[in-house]
């Protein structure tokens, strides 16, 4: 969770995009709920792809904290 500014943006995004999503729902205004589903779903994806990155880093840190305690 080293982005934590880049977290709270996806999650603004989400919030955003779920607003208009539902915004586009309760007016009929299908290009307004499209580009809502849109936006969350793009904030969805980045959220995975910084996990990813997180355990990625893990995983990293990991292997290399097994490495210089064999060469002890």
């Amino acid at each position: 969770m080293a982005d934590l500014k880049g977290r709270s943006e996806d999650l603004k995004d989400k919030v955003v995009g779920e607003g208009k999503e539902a915004y586009g729902k309760a007016t009929g205004d299908k290009s307004k709920e499209v580009e809502g589903k849109a936006q969350s779903l793009g904030a969805d994806i980045k959220e995975k792809v910084r996990d990813l990155g997180d355990d990625i880093k893990e995983g990293f840190e990991d292997v290399k904290d097994k490495l210089s305690k064999k060469d002890k």
